[in-house]
């Protein structure tokens, strides 16, 4: 009896053993969605609370951390480069996409997990060709050359993109038409609308470019297509039983903090906020996807204040009255939400560069 209780417990003991953890619930996820809401720092984040209809999605995150963001030129970062730290793990000069400060490539996220297996997919509100998606694909000098990030998107390791910059495609200065490329490299392109949930293919490729240049603003009609593109990716991704990687951008909080419109911005960062509802329900149900969500930097030194009496130099602690700073990126720290296998990890005050480090380290888990 003693020998056969020894023996099983040996046997319990090398089923355990990390050469047999494919039995065995992996303590890394097998999926990551990476949620960006380019320009958003903290005071845009609590707009949920004050101005959404309903409690904050970010009530649901338990797991949170700071990121610095300069870049390796300036303390103050633009969107490229801190695009490029994010999905490569490196610091590089203000313009830089994919590639370090002597303009050799490195090897971004989407390029690591597609040696997994991995399906990959990018959602932005912004052109695809812009400065934060390209980051998560392209290897270029400088941001401005969509016409080549365009050509790089079509032979990158992406299997999914929504956005706009349809004219990087159609309207180039080369006077090539992308799209019947796009076709011959496997993609399935659509211009005019998003596909019906449950009727994409999981053999084939997908890109959708809506507007020219980026989606119309949330206040002129854009409607719901940032949580339907997230969860029509979703959808789509998660039909690759090996693992995805999605990454989402809420592209045009920036674009209002440079026009110090706090309407633009409250809109659009309510609207990145169901975004993060479609993100974390999904993540929610299928108990195996990591979400994180942060922001590349902030823009336009947003705060949210008490409103100030004209007459009295008083403030009015009951009315709260949006503000900016300038019309530029701030050189603020950025708050860091993570929640799923491994949101542990993202706990703390580090630079923007650890979030690849971290992702990448629990995709490989």
């Amino acid at each position: 009896m003693r020998y056969t209780a020894i023996l099983l417990l040996s046997v319990i003991l090398i089923s355990c053993t990390p050469s047999n953890r494919g039995n065995m619930a992996s303590e890394g996820p097998a999926n990551i969605i990476f949620l960006i809401g380019d320009g958003m720092g903290l005071s845009a984040v609590s707009t949920t609370i004050y101005y959404g209809d309903q409690v904050s999605e970010f009530s649901r995150f338990k797991e949170m951390g700071l990121i610095i963001t300069s870049s390796a030129t300036h303390k103050v970062t633009d969107s490229a480069a801190s695009g490029t730290a994010m999905a490569a793990g490196k610091k590089t000069y203000n313009g830089a996409l994919g590639v370090d400060t002597l303009k050799a490539p490195v090897e971004d996220i989407t390029e690591v997990v597609s040696k997994l297996g991995w399906s990959t997919g990018i959602v932005v509100t912004s052109a695809v060709t812009h400065a934060t998606p390209a980051a998560f694909y392209a290897h270029v000098e400088q941001r401005s050359m969509e016409e080549d990030i365009a050509l790089q998107l079509l032979d990158s390791n992406i299997d999914f993109f929504a956005g706009g910059g349809t004219r990087f495609f159609t309207r180039r200065s080369d006077q090539v038409n992308l799209l019947p490329v796009a076709r011959e490299k496997g993609f399935i392109m659509d211009t005019t609308s998003l596909a019906a949930p449950g009727s994409l293919d999981p053999d084939q490729k997908y890109g959708f470019t809506l507007s020219q240049g980026g989606m119309p603003p949330v206040l002129q009609g854009r409607g719901d297509f940032l949580p339907e593109a997230t969860s029509l990716a979703i959808e789509f991704l998660s039909q690759n039983n090996k693992g995805f990687f999605l990454m989402v951008e809420g592209s045009q909080i920036d674009w209002a903090g440079h026009a110090n419109r706090a309407d633009y911005l409250i809109s659009e960062t309510l609207d990145f906020e169901k975004a993060i509802q479609v993100a974390l329900d999904f993540a929610e149900k299928d108990g195996n996807t990591l979400v994180v969500v942060t922001a590349d930097h902030e823009t336009g030194g947003f705060t949210l204040s008490a409103k100030q009496d004209t007459l009295t130099g008083h403030g009015d602690y009951k009315v709260i009255e949006p503000s900016f700073a300038t019309h530029n990126h701030s050189a603020t720290m950025i708050p860091v939400f993570a929640y799923g296998p491994g949101a542990g990890q993202f706990k703390g005050i580090y630079q923007n560069t650890e979030i690849f480090h971290k992702m990448v380290a629990l995709s490989k888990e």
